[in-house]
């Protein structure tokens, strides 16, 4: 369990201004009208929401969006789930392939241990082998079964079995092992969720459905029923929800929105959401020409882009490099002003910090509600 930092513990109901830099800052009533939004559009077409919490990492959250109404969380590695089932998550799906025997005797002691439900993708024999045989060793039983995912490639090209025939020999090899439960399909297409126009996002997830319904029309008429498809993201979920063949959306970033997600065209029929996490840097050298800010990336990940100027408004940004971010524009800030950044990509970023700042009541004249520990940061296992 990460500790918060000595530097932000004495921060608790002290105004923003604060607030020592570079910080992770989250805008809590954003935060919220995200979570409500989300939440109300799943309720509404009677949809279960399995947000990723590998985008917060924090069980804080997770517990706060199962308090909303979301069924659990996934996410994407063995030491992501134990850090947040050790804080009180109760029902954590790994929507990822595992096959390293260590990590699943890991897995598998939790399994044994009780006290959380957990899940996790195949898309391999061996994996479905492994798993079983790791249940097995740490004396699962079959009423203790876990819950397998049959992942099938649904464009992304990434993980995943080829849809049909592949899929089926795998929920077949599922249903073999009484200590593993066939839960249904993983269909996640990751390379659909930042194509800019919705016209691409719409067709790339009825290609993807295509494939969906293939898939599970096989098991169904092999005998095997198929109790969910669990997928979608920020990008696409209107498009996954519009199928009718997902019956879960693993949307994640959603719930803090970044800048390349906001980048692309909105969707009609998408809840607007806003951005709720920045960065909190501030001018520490003034140059001719150039204002430098003290939040390069080891304080915001560049993987999606640079991030984006929030505040003061009609800046760009040049990547200084580790520690420096460099701002040009007409009007720059003064040396010591505070400047807000709104990340590329808001996983990996907050990766990069032990601790979310969260802030009620604006970015500007609020104050620190409270501090939200990353607890899987760094759990890359």
């Amino acid at each position: 369990m990460n500790a918060a930092p000595d530097r932000f513990s004495h921060l608790v109901g002290q105004p923003v201004a604060a607030i020592d830099t570079p910080a992770l800052v989250l805008d809590l009533d954003a935060m919220d009208r995200n979570l409500h939004r989300m939440a109300d559009f799943c309720r509404a077409r009677g949809l279960r929401l399995r947000p990723h919490a590998k985008m917060h990492k924090c069980a804080e959250l997770a517990r706060l969006q199962m308090a909303h109404g979301a069924v659990g969380v996934c996410v994407q590695k063995i030491g992501e789930a134990l850090a947040l089932a050790a804080q009180g998550v109760s029902d954590i799906y790994v929507s990822n392939e595992v096959v390293d025997e260590a990590k699943l005797a890991r897995l598998a002691a939790a399994v044994r241990a009780g006290g959380t439900r957990f899940g996790l993708a195949v898309d391999s024999a061996l994996g479905v082998q492994r798993l079983a045989d790791a249940l097995a060793h740490a004396g699962v039983t079959a009423a203790a079964a876990i819950d397998v995912y049959v992942e099938i490639d649904v464009g992304h090209g990434r993980c995943g079995a080829a849809p049909g025939e592949p899929a089926l020999a795998l929920a077949r090899a599922v249903a073999a092992h009484p200590v593993l439960r066939f839960a249904g399909l993983q269909a996640y297409h990751g390379t659909a969720q930042h194509q800019r126009s919705g016209a691409e996002r719409r067709a790339s997830i009825a290609r993807a459905a295509e494939a969906v319904a293939l898939t599970r029309g096989l098991l169904e008429a092999s005998g095997i029923a198929v109790p969910l498809v669990t997928g979608a993201g920020t990008g696409t979920f209107v498009h996954e929800t519009a199928s009718g063949q997902w019956g879960e959306l693993q949307a994640g970033s959603y719930l803090f929105m970044d800048a390349d997600y906001a980048a692309n065209a909105a969707d009609a029929d998408a809840p607007a959401f806003e951005h709720a996490l920045f960065v909190k840097a501030q001018v520490m050298s003034r140059p001719e020409g150039r204002a430098v800010i003290d939040a390069g990336h080891k304080s915001h990940a560049i993987d999606s882009g640079l991030p984006r100027v929030w505040w003061p408004e009609g800046l760009d940004f040049a990547n200084g490099g580790d520690e420096h971010g460099v701002l040009r524009g007409a009007h720059l800030p003064a040396l010591g002003d505070t400047v807000w950044l709104v990340p590329g990509h808001c996983d990996p970023t907050v990766n990069l910090h032990d601790v979310l700042v969260g802030v009620r009541g604006g970015l500007s004249a609020g104050h620190v509600e409270r501090l939200l520990r990353v607890d899987a940061r760094g759990a890359l296992g």
